[in-house]
């Protein structure tokens, strides 16, 4: 299944259970946006692992949704999609319309990013 951000990620493993999501990612190496973010050191941006969060959560929700407040965010480590093509994303969350959720993206024993926030689901 292909996601936004003209095919720079796909999901390949997506598991539910209740207030809990998790998933495994691919990610394009090869693709356009990492020519400029950085030529030769490919670093996958931090934005967009955000996005990836709030595209996990609206496909295995069935809704779409936008963040609406950001209360934590570190980015613990690097992520070079050459060295690291798949990433596996933990999701708790509690609501239905209006989500609280913590986030997490890891590989192995490295984890890449922790996130706390809100998103809000929308037609």
């Amino acid at each position: 299944m292909t996601m936004p951000l003209s095919n720079l990620y796909t999901i390949t493993t997506l598991d539910q259970a209740p207030g809990q999501i998790t998933c495994t990612l691919h990610i394009d190496a090869g693709h356009p946006v990492f020519q400029g973010h950085f030529p030769g050191s490919p670093v996958l941006p931090g934005v967009v692992q955000l996005e990836m969060v709030k595209a996990v959560l609206s496909q295995a929700l069935g809704k779409r949704f936008t963040l609406k407040e950001m209360s934590t965010c570190k980015f613990l480590e690097v992520l070079n999609p050459a060295e690291t093509p798949a990433l596996t994303i933990h999701i708790q969350y509690k609501g239905e319309e209006m989500l609280d959720v913590s986030a997490s993206g890891k590989q192995g024993e490295k984890t890449y990013f922790k996130a706390r926030g809100n998103f809000q689901s929308y037609i």
